[in-house]
């Protein structure tokens, strides 16, 4: 019986079908069990490198017969592995052919195949499984429906060196994370992890992923090595309890941290440096392995910096770039190092530079190929920048001085990638940093023009970013700022202040510090979203952020009448003043100061209401805190009580 199509078949698809792709899909209900044998081993030759053939073959239904052969008991062990052999050439076609195969329930019956005890048949469905969850469209879910599944994967670890190879490749892809550069830093709001990611590495550390996997590093076949630590590479992304173990683990007496650190030396091939580099970035980024340890910075950041050069492979420069970005991406210390490394900041001026013609190719799948490379290429190097100018002035000095620099990534707020703008707009709230850089490249070359334009129905990942950025644009001292207020930003931001999402609901308010007119204008608005951050459910450095914009509000000559006439926000802020969290109250404290300083007009009416809620007797306590922030705030506000 065929699978059940979406469409009814054409004439034309039908009359593609050749007289010889009937003839093998007859030949599977042959009644003589050697014919039917021969048959699938003569399909098995015919589909090899034959996409062509592979899809007249589905389309005459030859994946329900041959999923009913392989799933028979009486049927020969030598059939039912053929059949899964020409299973996983089927697979190895298009993305439509592996769909066709998952309507057809092809992995609950391959699953069903490893409970064989032939192991030449359980190599062969491992294979076909390795083939299919490779797949971008198998959800990796599916092998997580049935609970004994992956203990029985861990079992068979140990029956040959290919189901060592399947496993670890079926795991790594089953255990698959939207990877940090992808979709942005870790500093961004957004989860760097897919839906079920840190669930998945869950399961298979609680299932001895990494006792079971850890021996196959000594493995005499390269191909086991490599997805071992590959496997450990996903095993341990955003992962402290994975990479605190593995810190520990020993494999024939040497630590998992000096065999990853072997397998960086330039005598391995690029692909085992690569993925070493790997998993010692994501232990020491998950808090496994200090960021001062010679392991990274002797061995780690060198040998990543080398995967940037122009003599790697455009891949290789990609991979390289974008976990050298994450390495440094929090740590001062490693962004100077890998700042004056082989002239890393120079280097990477190469990767704007490719392809170096395109008019020039006519192929249209070179074209599209080489046009790929270049996105990739130009995203990798944006977010090595990004990182790179993270916290030092000098460094941000360098990039922006490097050939061309504001013109490229100008010019990458504006790339048809989306992937490539988000990149870009990383890049440029680096380097938006600098007060210096604020008042002449930034002005120069009017970069928030196109910006704004970024900010135009841009997804929510890349507006967090991009309003990041404007406020950065928005400071006194730039020269930016009234350009940016002319252009209609603050309706803008107005609307960001009303989002659902708490990043921008921050950045929206953080933006409007422009204080007394924008609160005459839009102020019940803002207020309403400080209520509810103050409110729900978030963590301290959201709140202490939302307290700062109060305290701005309160520091404004008419601003700070709608916080005195606010009874709800002031009861908060007098419960933030006494919250456990030192942080919370010093914010608090901050907004109390600027309502009750002396000088200012109404400040009596101001003192006398804060008084008789309840704020006084608060800063007497605080006076006496053992914090010494706190205790010099408390006695700073009580001496305007008694000026």
């Amino acid at each position: 019986m065929a699978c059940v199509l979406e469409t009814p078949l054409r004439m034309s698809v039908l009359s593609e079908v050749t007289a010889s792709s009937r003839h093998y899909v007859d030949r599977l209900f042959d009644p003589d069990p050697q014919k039917v044998l021969q048959g699938v081993i003569d399909m098995k030759n015919a589909v090899i490198g034959n996409n062509k053939q592979k899809a007249n073959l589905i389309v005459l239904g030859a994946v329900p017969r041959l999923l009913y052969l392989l799933q028979q008991e009486t049927s020969s062990t030598e059939l039912r592995t053929e059949c899964a052999v020409v299973l996983g050439s089927l697979a190895m076609g298009t993305e439509n052919n592996v769909k066709s195969l998952l309507d057809c329930h092809i992995i609950p019956a391959l699953l069903q195949g490893l409970l064989s005890p032939e192991l030449k048949f359980i190599e062969a469905c491992l294979r076909c499984l390795r083939t299919i969850f490779t797949s971008p469209v198998t959800p990796e879910e599916l092998l997580y429906t049935d609970a004994t599944v992956i203990p029985h994967l861990m079992a068979l670890l140990s029956r040959s060196r290919y189901t060592q190879e399947y496993i670890c490749q079926i795991f790594s892809h089953c255990c698959k994370l939207r990877h940090w550069h992808s979709c942005g830093f870790k500093s961004s709001p957004q989860p760097l992890l897919c839906a079920n990611g840190p669930d998945h590495q869950t399961i298979l550390f609680n299932h001895g992923a990494v006792q079971n996997i850890a021996h196959l590093l000594s493995s005499t076949s390269y191909k086991v090595r490599m997805q071992a630590l590959k496997c450990f590479s996903v095993l341990a992304f955003e992962n402290p309890q994975v990479s605190m173990t593995l810190v520990n683990v020993l494999v024939d007496g040497e630590l998992l941290p000096q065999i990853f650190v072997k397998m960086l030396q330039r005598d391995k091939p690029i692909e085992m440096q690569l993925t070493s580099a790997k998993c010692l970035t994501y232990m020491c980024r998950a808090g496994a392995i200090q960021t001062d340890d010679n392991c990274i910075v002797l061995k780690t950041l060198p040998s990543l910096v080398r995967m940037c050069s122009k003599e790697r492979l455009l891949e290789e420069r990609v991979e390289g770039a974008e976990t050298l970005a994450y390495l440094i991406e929090t740590d001062v210390e490693l962004q100077r190092i890998a700042s004056i490394t082989d002239h890393l900041i120079a280097m990477l001026s190469d990767y704007f530079k490719y392809p170096s013609s395109v008019s020039a190719i006519t192929d249209i799948k070179r074209l599209d190929h080489d046009l790929k490379h270049a996105h990739e290429l130009r995203q990798a190097a944006f977010k090595l920048y990004a990182s790179l100018g993270a916290n030092d002035e000098d460094i941000r000095k360098k990039i922006i001085e490097t050939e061309n620099m504001m013109d490229r990534i100008v010019n990458g707020l504006s790339e048809s990638s989306i992937k490539v703008r988000l990149s870009a707009v990383r890049c440029l709230h680096s380097l938006s940093r600098s007060v210096q850089q604020l008042r002449t490249s930034f002005q120069d070359h009017a970069v928030w023009k196109p910006l704004m334009k970024v900010l135009q129905n841009a997804p929510d990942e890349v507006l967090v970013v991009a309003s990041s950025t404007l406020c950065n644009l928005l400071l006194e001292f730039s020269p930016s700022k009234e350009p940016i207020l002319e252009s209609g930003a603050i309706e803008l931001l107005c609307s960001l202040t009303q989002s659902e999402n708490l990043a921008l609901r921050v950045n929206g308010i953080w933006a409007l510090m422009h204080i007394d007119q924008i609160m005459s204008t839009h102020g019940k608005q803002i207020m309403q979203a400080v209520t509810l951050i103050l409110e729900g459910e978030h963590n301290i450095e959201v709140k202490e952020q939302t307290l700062c914009i109060l305290a701005n509000i309160a520091d404004g000559t008419t601003a700070k009448e709608l916080i005195m006439t606010n009874d709800d926000i002031l009861q908060k802020i007098k419960y933030y003043m006494s919250h456990s969290n030192a942080k919370l109250q010093l914010a608090a404290m901050f907004c109390i100061s600027n309502l009750i300083w002396n000088e200012e007009e109404g400040s009596q009416e101001r003192q006398d209401k804060l008084r008789d809620i309840g704020i006084v007797d608060i800063l007497h306590k605080l006076s006496q805190s053992s914090d010494p922030n706190l205790c010099d705030k408390a006695k700073t506000a009580l001496q305007q009580y008694l000026a």
